[in-house]
């Protein structure tokens, strides 16, 4: 495979041929060349092609050199790529420019990037504006796209806890993990504790971090089973929920274990969890 590559190599330095060039640098890349494959995607967006400089910001954007990959990603704009407006957006946002991020985001929706305009919806939630976010998703689901779906009835769900929402919810529970996760807190509110057990399982089998934290709950808190609550909060904290530290010091602090509920308090305040850090606090003054 090496050979028949840089065969390739050789055999195309001097070419004008931007496909061969293209699917060179490909190659090249998904085997970690990453050096080559940058030098065949700038050949050939030097020969004007859009689909050359998207894959020369994308090989930029692996190294994690963001400026160049902004100056390769406009480049492919100019010449006509529309998908590339995406991955500006999160290049700019690596590299702190919400504002340009947002209007990159706008430009994939303008273009028909459903995914891109739903980009756009998340950073303006993240970014304290949840009403704008909303109107931006309602937008795309209106377009018909299911994870904005998805993602409308389960942000409306945390603004309203309207049970009303359950049919929506069960819709998105397979395009949007935290409407898995909100269907389940319903079933709960309702009475339906089997049900709600069986979607977390179910999310938490599919390797969804959200399911982790309320099926520990659900463990803990309604059926009084510590060892299975335990072992998803373990499981949340190694999918990457920092927020498990806390419930798991919790339920170690219950049961006698200090110094194992002192070091999940400990690692979850070191993650920015406010919750844990208080607890921490308190526990130290206990």
């Amino acid at each position: 495979m090496t050979e028949d590559l840089d065969g390739r190599l050789r055999r195309l330095r001097a070419s004008s041929d931007v496909d061969e060039l293209i699917d060179l640098g490909c190659d090249l890349a998904d085997v970690g060349r990453q050096s080559a494959a940058e030098w065949c995607f700038r050949r050939a967006a030097d020969l004007g092609d859009a689909v050359a400089s998207f894959n020369l910001g994308n090989c930029l954007a692996g190294q994690r050199r963001w400026t160049e990959a902004v100056v390769a990603y406009e480049q492919s704009i100019a010449a006509g790529e529309p998908d590339a407006w995406r991955n500006l957006g999160r290049v700019l946002e690596q590299l702190g420019d919400l504002a340009g991020a947002m209007r990159a985001y706008r430009g994939a929706a303008d273009a028909g990037d459903l995914q891109g305009g739903l980009e756009l919806a998340f950073l303006l939630q993240e970014q304290g504006e949840p009403g704008q976010a909303l109107a931006v998703a309602e937008e795309l689901a209106v377009a018909g796209d299911a994870e904005a779906a998805a993602v409308v009835a389960s942000w409306r769900w945390g603004a309203t806890a309207d049970p009303a929402l359950e049919p929506a919810l069960r819709a998105g529970q397979d395009h949007f993990p935290s409407a898995r996760s909100d269907l389940a807190q319903l079933l709960k509110d309702t009475g339906r504790l089997a049900e709600a057990r069986f979607v977390l399982e179910r999310g938490a089998k599919l390797g969804e971090m959200e399911a982790w934290l309320p099926l520990g709950n659900l463990y803990a808190d309604e059926l009084r089973d510590v060892e299975a609550a335990e072992e998803a909060y373990r499981s949340g904290i190694a999918a990457g929920d920092m927020y498990c530290h806390h419930n798991l010091g919790v339920l170690l602090a219950d049961r006698g274990d200090l110094d194992g509920a002192t070091e999940q308090f400990g690692m979850g305040a070191a993650a920015g969890d406010q919750l844990a850090a208080a607890a921490l606090r308190q526990l130290q003054r206990d």
